[in-house]
């Protein structure tokens, strides 16, 4: 079996990768650096059932440290990188972009360098929806320019994909970017629109709602993430950028009729302006993803909701104050 080094592994994505390829026999090494983004209990929380494996062990470390990233590899054969690390979120990425980059690309660079010098690595990279930007045509496909990207969140995203096709091009390091398209499910950050939306209508709590709700998302459920990570990890490849997405975009304001359906809740609304730096629309092309992994996505959103819906009801509010945030 594989030995998989996951960056961000106390985080949403990447504890539910872990506990998946621990189930099926890898070993995993985990690397998070427990970023104050969101409270060090819920992501510690995330790794519970993970920590009781023989198979799995967390090494406490930031991707900005070179020397420590590189010690990870030191340990032992690494056979893939799952490398999901990385400062989340629009709104933040505008109040502190040097941080953003310092992570998200600078971050990478030192992931990418000790890949390369270990022979038979191979890495996955979480990108994400917000490269596409402004101006591309819907559904997204691969090949639309992303030379425009609306936030430093997105912008370091576009540079750390550049940085993948960088060290394929030079050393052959055999790099799969994924695109993400707005994920849920359990586990999802606190900050996420979908999450402080539930906890705020649970709670008959008035809801800050950006834009006049004809903004659209591709919600992605998190076990479909997953399940394509495992398809790309059993095929051949060089260099690769795929989308993973549901491909059924949904109007925010249908977003909070679906939520308030579920939950036999009203949702109050606060409308405020669209803000800065978020995208109108993501629409994922997966015709790729389904001819070279063979995979596509099973979970509808009313299954998706109604998971995400049983786990969130046994969760703590999150922080009062929250703003929502794009999720991938």
């Amino acid at each position: 079996m594989a030995r998989v080094l996951i960056t961000g592994c106390a985080g949403f994505m990447g504890s539910h990768l872990a506990e998946r390829l621990i189930a099926r026999g890898d070993t995993v090494i985990g690397v998070d650096n427990f970023d104050d983004y969101y409270p060090r209990p819920v992501k510690e929380a995330n790794l519970a059932q993970l920590r009781a494996c023989e198979r799995f062990s967390l090494v406490e470390a930031d991707i900005r440290d070179a020397d420590a990233i590189s010690n990870v590899f030191a340990q032992g054969n690494i056979d893939w990188v799952l490398h999901w690390a990385a400062k989340a979120g629009v709104p933040p990425s505008l109040k502190d972009p040097n941080e953003y980059v310092a992570v998200n690309v600078e971050g990478t660079v030192n992931v990418l360098e000790a890949a390369r010098r270990r022979e038979g690595t191979r890495v996955i990279f979480a990108s994400s929806s917000s490269v596409y930007g402004v101006r591309n045509p819907l559904p997204y496909r691969e090949d639309a320019d992303i030379s425009r990207p609306l936030s430093p969140y997105a912008a370091t995203k576009v540079a750390a994909e550049a940085l993948c096709h960088c060290y394929h091009h030079l050393y052959g390091l055999p790099v799969m970017c994924l695109r993400l398209f707005n994920v849920y499910g359990p586990r999802q950050r606190p900050d996420l629109a979908m999450n402080l939306f539930a906890h705020r209508m649970a709670r008959s709590e008035t809801i800050t709602f950006f834009g006049d709700g004809s903004t659209s998302r591709d919600y992605t459920y998190v076990d479909d993430v997953v399940d394509a990570v495992l398809a790309a990890m059993e095929v051949d490849f060089g260099f690769e950028i795929l989308n993973i997405g549901s491909g059924r975009p949904i109007r925010l304001d249908d977003m909070v009729k679906a939520l308030e359906a579920a939950m036999g809740v009203h949702a109050t609304l606060d409308r405020k302006p669209e803000r800065a730096g978020d995208m109108v629309h993501t629409f994922a092309d997966t015709t790729r993803a389904r001819q070279l992994l063979g995979w596509q996505p099973r979970w509808t959103v009313e299954d998706g909701l109604r998971s995400f819906l049983d786990w969130m009801r046994t969760q703590p509010a999150p922080a009062e104050g929250a703003e929502h945030a794009d999720g991938c």
